[in-house]
């Protein structure tokens, strides 16, 4: 979907030093999409339009649903309505039990804690002898800003790509810097890409849940111009993950195996 899809044009009065000018200006689109998993409905994401399938697989990705490409069995999205359709080979999860797990994460209530520590008990370290130099990983970061065009326009996306020693291969911007990532990951599981060798590039801060989601999904590296977390740095050197924040003009910072960074 091309930048112009995924905002629109409004009327602006800005006020400046007790001056006003009336203006205007692009804002950000959002859409609802809801999620049907085997015919049950699973959620509903409030996202930026297109990259509808991606997001809904890389959803079902970072939920531990689905691990690969053949436990789908069909995809069918209606756009105009925000309806995503997904058919799997697995389990769907029991509908009360997940919506209660995304309300007590969202609200900082219930157990949810003890549903992070359960996500965690089941991901493995990554298994990559992949390594990208300071150099690399400093070209990486300034491909994505260069191709964050929604963004330069709005200043109201998120960016999230993929990119290996050929350079970026993909990025998605959109409202949510989970919706962006999980986009990235879904496009790289239908594609079956190996992702052993490749780097999750954000734009924004590098939150424990995205070190989950790269865990999914077998990413070794993962970068952005932001800053990670304490608890994203423990978990990253227990899952083999190179975490590097504050990818800015020529410098970064190495937050966790910095072995895996030629310098």
């Amino acid at each position: 979907m091309s930048a112009a899809n995924i905002f629109t044009k409004c009327e602006v009065t800005a006020y400046k030093a007790g001056q006003h000018t009336i203006y205007e200006d692009r804002v950000v689109l959002e859409r609802p999409l809801t999620l049907f998993l085997n015919h049950v409905e699973l959620a509903t994401m409030i996202c930026s339009p297109g990259g509808y399938e991606e997001l809904g697989i890389g959803f079902l990705i970072s939920e531990g649903i689905i691990q690969k490409r053949t436990d789908i069995t069909a995809i069918s999205c209606r756009e105009e309505e925000g309806l995503l359709r997904i058919e799997t080979s697995t389990p769907t999860p029991q509908t009360n039990n997940f919506l209660r797990r995304h309300m007590a994460s969202c609200c900082g209530k219930g157990r949810a804690g003890l549903y992070f520590i359960n996500d965690f008990r089941q991901l493995q370290a990554v298994q990559s002898n992949t390594r990208f130099s300071a150099e690399q990983l400093l070209g990486f970061m300034n491909s994505l800003e260069n191709k964050s065009e929604v963004f330069r326009m709005t200043g109201g996306v998120h960016g999230a790509a993929l990119a290996d020693n050929s350079g970026l291969l993909f990025m998605f911007e959109d409202i949510g810097r989970h919706n962006a990532v999980d986009k990235v990951l879904g496009k790289a599981f239908l594609n079956e890409l190996d992702t052993s060798d490749k780097c999750l590039l954000l734009s924004g801060r590098i939150a424990s849940e995205i070190l989950i989601k790269a865990a999914r999904s077998n990413i070794a590296f993962v970068l952005s111009r932001s800053a990670p977390t304490a608890l994203t740095i423990e978990l990253a050197e227990e899952l083999e993950i190179a975490v590097i924040g504050f990818a800015r003009g020529d410098q970064l910072n190495i937050y966790s195996h910095p072995e895996k960074v030629i310098l």
